[in-house]
């Protein structure tokens, strides 16, 4: 009956799309997803797993930002402490029986930990508004800084070097321990299946715990702290609840990234890498889950166009971006979007029923 009763939680007022015809078009998309490495080539597959890493990071900004009410530039703060975390952790241990999975828990465990001694001064020291924001970022910025400045060579943790700004390489992909030789998920098909299937659970999670007494709380408490409060709610808990799950999950970013790309440096932890995933957020619209998943991967793939094309003006449009999605569609382009399409199928099948 538990099992049920979740389930039931992937609809509710807190998230979009429902219905049958919803569903449907979710599990055509997971198809095709599914099937996309068979009809392309390896470099392809890897570049989506590219995409796949940061949907993780944009789906925690949304519970932080879109259904908490707390504006953060801290998602790369807890990527970046992830990636390193992992980086270390398997340069010291390497890959032998699985331990690189130990190395993913522990670089999350760490990212968690983090965010429950930032989250608690934060919200338990009543600091709100803007403030987070500056603090927020403030403290992303001092990691990008402390670890830009591990360059000589006594800034070594066990075997493992930190390279300052030049930044850390060679770390070990995830691998699956077999009995007929272990499965080493280069960034190719095996990580892509992996990401996936982490992406839609943590997705599905994500609409489970929005639509249930939390999110409505969390909510309550974003829309209006002070009824929230009224009604008996110690909204600090929930939204330092959120604020530890977002922040995870923006480390899990991180150690995909690093495990996908085996690199990372000072710059994934700094002013540009700190506001590019409020952008992707906000112009997808960040008091939805679908439209922050939908929006970000589009926005996405259009910046990395842009990079490749035309670098100079990527960073540009993104700003022009977020100004035009203030001025014209504040609540976010594509969950804006959504809900005129919404509305549009309403009318349509009231129209028709009338004719009926």
């Amino acid at each position: 009956m538990k099992i049920f009763s979740c389930l039931a939680l992937l609809e509710g007022p807190q998230t979009m799309g429902r219905g049958p015809k919803f569903w449907t078009s979710a599990a055509v998309v997971l198809v095709l997803a599914i099937l996309y490495p068979l009809f392309a080539d390896g470099y392809d597959v890897g570049n989506n797993v590219y995409f796949f890493n940061w949907l993780f990071m944009a789906l925690g900004l949304s519970l932080i930002w879109g259904y908490g009410g707390i504006l953060s530039f801290g998602q790369t703060a807890f990527f970046g402490l992830s990636g390193y975390t992992y980086a270390i952790v398997t340069l010291n241990i390497g890959t032998v029986y699985g331990l690189t999975w130990l190395a993913l828990v522990l670089a999350l465990v760490v990212a968690a930990i983090f965010a429950v001694v930032l989250g608690y001064f934060l919200f338990f020291g009543r600091i709100v508004g803007v403030f987070l924001g500056i603090v927020t970022l403030s403290v992303t910025l001092v990691l990008e800084r402390f670890m830009s400045q591990t360059a000589g060579p006594n800034w070594v943790i066990g075997q493992a070097r930190l390279n300052g700004f030049n930044g850390m390489s060679g770390m070990q992909p995830l691998t699956i321990p077999w009995p007929g030789g272990d499965i080493v998920l280069f960034p190719d098909v095996t990580l892509y299946y992996l990401t996936l299937a982490l992406l839609v659970l943590v997705y599905l999670g994500l609409r489970i715990l929005v639509n249930s007494r939390f999110g409505n709380v969390l909510v309550a408490a974003r829309e209006n702290p002070r009824r929230a409060e009224m009604l008996g709610y110690d909204i600090r808990k929930y939204q330092l609840a959120a604020f530890v799950i977002g922040s995870t999950l923006a480390g899990l970013s991180g150690v995909l990234y690093v495990s996908w790309g085996q690199y990372i440096t000072p710059s994934s932890m700094g002013m540009t890498a700190a506001a590019l995933p409020v952008i992707w957020v906000a112009v997808s619209g960040r008091t939805d889950l679908t439209a922050t998943l939908l929006g970000t991967m589009v926005v996405l793939a259009g910046f990395q166009a842009l990079t490749i094309y035309g670098s100079q003006y990527a960073l540009v449009v993104m700003g022009a971006l977020l100004v035009l999605t203030v001025l014209l569609a504040p609540n976010g382009i594509f969950l804006s979007l959504g809900k005129w399409l919404g509305k549009r199928q309403a009318l349509a099948s009231s129209h028709t029923s009338k004719g009926e």
